[in-house]
């Protein structure tokens, strides 16, 4: 008769490693011999220092948390979830265990028998490996600090990308005029030898190997500073080892590993190794004066642009680059500066080409804010605009006449960014609407409202407004309302208690047994909003935390976090994974977005595989874990 618990068991098991290295009988055999475990809320697996079971565990649904008795207080030192294993002391030691293993919520386990199982950890070297380097870390946090980074894009090899759509797929320009010198040069030598032939590098050969390679930055690094002597033997101050590739690498791949190495030149040898002779070398600027769609080039374009249509040309560009990015697993932290940067470069070329189009000067000092996710830093995709426009205080019985030709120019700002790429705000939070277009001091009455009067209304307002960057004009001005409202902040805290009611709308993304919490109804109905249930919440409470310590000047989510990480040591960890959860939960809406042509904002959960999932569930547990700490510390009673 068939077991069909068993084959319920193999079935889930398979998708997760170990398991997944093993052939279906093997894992079939394995799955009979399973128990399936129940335990409530609170009920506990093993203590430390009890006595090793004869299973270690899987978790099917549900949490599990791992905790260790230290500082006088139990910590929890992980937490897994589905498709996490744990309990693999067994295996390696028969010593009793050293943490508790305790349910966060109601959960099913199951139990993988150590007899059964330990014949396949010798037979399978896969499946030993796994379980050695599993047991060796005892931990599976991806945001813990030797793991930093892994959760998305981690340590994992960068593959060529030659079938990518998002790059053109052209030969890298490579020059096969190579000048190159012997390690035992001196360093004088070489510098001649650099001048005389014109170029910014010179390969170090040996047998007509490369071994290094020698630029400019290496001179200033260690000659203009006094660290050696020009006599002394360029094997000294020469970078190693040398990045090499075939001749037939493309513009594409070049690109991704320059920014991945941070070096500007790559060696071009047979057989692409280091270890044949060298046929040519490729740099940055070759690549550049060639292609046309790097972050320089792109950026010289968007200054040089004399019409809308030509920064939207830009702007597609700017996408293309994206989705490279985001496909070679170029760090977050990289991708989100650098197109912010273009994005910034685009709004302020727009903003000084309608400056000129009104063939007036403004009639007083005046600062241009971008809002919302630019002005975060975490525009990554084309979402919709968010801007505001404060001028200064103009003269008296002047100021209706100033705030007409701010709104002449912000509409004209707005229509051209729309062309761009930039969609129009549907809630209207933009510059060409009177609200949000003011004078300082009407801008400081106006959020001394928000502050001293908050409500549903107010509060959504001024969350908006608090992530600002200023992107054209008089910084000043934008400095002098940022101390403003922390000033006001100081004297009205239930504004921030308010504030930490609002963040508490959007709780943890995930339900009963840990399933994603999608929409009800509506056109997205069954879709996951990764930007309501995800985003946002991190978004929010970075926000409300960064403004209890009156800090101004750090708008980014992850920024936020990596500096209450500096100021509060006992919430570390915590911080850190916030910080991480939002780069990680940005990337991943990225990517979505660059695949479905969209915004990003709603995923169809069906089209996941469960390693997604699974990735998105850590994350999300860093949720629950900042929100309440915010119900302890804001005292947050109810939402509104």
């Amino acid at each position: 008769m068939k077991n069909s618990i068993a084959h319920r068991i193999a079935d889930f098991l398979k998708d997760f490693p170990p398991f997944n290295f093993l052939n279906a009988d093997e894992l079939l055999n394995i799955s009979e011999e399973s128990e399936v475990l129940y335990i409530d809320k609170g009920n506990i697996l093993f203590n430390e220092g009890e006595n090793v079971h004869a299973f270690f565990y899987i978790v099917h649904k549900g949490a599990i948390q791992l905790q260790k008795f230290q500082n006088e207080r139990y910590e929890t030192l992980d937490t897994c979830d589905e498709g996490d294993i744990f309990g693999l002391r067994p295996l390696f030691a028969e010593e009793n265990y050293i943490m508790n293993a305790i349910a966060e919520e109601e959960s099913i386990i199951y139990g993988i028998p150590i007899k059964q199982f330990k014949p396949l950890t010798e037979s399978n070297k896969k499946v030993g490996n796994f379980l050695i380097q599993s047991f060796a870390t005892n931990t599976r946090n991806p945001y813990a600090r030797e793991d930093k980074g892994k959760l998305f894009f981690g340590n994992q090899v960068i593959e060529p990308i030659s079938n990518s759509p998002l790059f053109e797929l052209q030969p890298a320009p490579i020059i096969k005029k190579i000048v190159t010198t012997s390690p035992e040069t001196s360093i004088k030598s070489a510098a001649q030898l650099m001048s005389k032939r014109k170029v910014g590098s010179i390969l170090v050969t040996k047998n007509d190997v490369p071994v290094g390679i020698l630029t400019d930055e290496d001179f200033r690094n260690s000659i203009a500073t006094g660290a050696y002597s020009i006599d002394t033997p360029v094997e000294k101050i020469m970078s190693y080892p040398v990045i090499c590739y075939p001749k037939n690498v493309t513009i594409a791949q070049a690109q991704i590993t320059m920014m991945k190495h941070n070096i500007n030149h790559i060696c071009i040898t047979e057989d692409g190794t280091p270890n044949t002779r060298v046929i040519g070398i490729l740099s940055e600027h070759d690549i550049m004066v060639s292609q046309g769609n790097s972050p320089s080039v792109l950026m010289k374009a968007i200054q040089r642009s004399h019409s809308t249509k030509e920064l939207k040309k830009i702007r597609n560009k700017i996408n293309l680059l994206l989705g490279g990015y985001i496909q070679n697993n170029i760090p977050l932290t990289h991708i989100s500066k650098l197109i912010f940067e273009l994005n910034d470069a685009t709004i302020k070329r727009v903003i000084s080409r309608c400056v000129i189009k009104l063939q007036q000067e403004p009639p007083v000092k005046f600062a241009w804010l971008s809002m919302g996710s630019q002005g975060r830093k975490e525009q990554l995709l084309q979402t919709d605009q968010d801007n505001a426009i404060i001028f200064a205080d103009p003269p008296e019985g002047k100021l209706e006449a100033t705030r007409d030709y701010f709104l002449q120019l912000a509409t004209k700002v707005n229509k051209r960014l729309m062309i761009v790429g930039y969609e129009y705000c549907p809630a209207d939070m933009m510059a060409k609407n009177p609200r949000w277009c003011l004078s300082l001091s009407e801008w400081k009455e106006q959020v001394a409202k928000w502050i001293k009067e908050p409500g549903p209304d107010e509060i959504l307002l001024s969350n908006i407004f608090f992530d600002y960057d200023i992107t054209f004009g008089d910084s000043l001005l934008s400095n002098n309302l940022s101390d403003y409202i922390l000033g006001l902040i100081d004297d009205y805290p239930k504004f921030l208690s308010v504030m930490g009611s609002n963040a508490l709308r959007n709780p943890s993304p995930l339900g009963f047994f840990r399933q994603f919490l999608v929409e009800q109804d509506g056109e997205k109905k069954d879709f996951f909003d990764i930007k309501k249930r995800g985003l946002q919440p991190l978004t929010e409470s970075a926000r409300l935390l960064i403004l209890s310590y009156k800090i101004k000047n750090i708008s980014n989510t992850a920024e936020r976090f990596d500096r209450l990480a500096q100021l509060e040591p006992k919430n570390k960890e915590l911080f850190e994974g916030c910080s991480y959860a939002s780069k990680a939960l940005l990337k991943f809406r990225t990517k979505q977005g660059l695949q479905n042509r969209d915004s990003g904002r709603f995923i169809d959960l069906s089209k996941l595989n469960k390693e997604d999932k699974m990735k998105l569930k850590r994350a999300f547990k860093y949720i629950k874990a900042v929100q309440d700490l915010l119900k302890m510390r804001f005292e947050t009673a109810t939402v509104l």
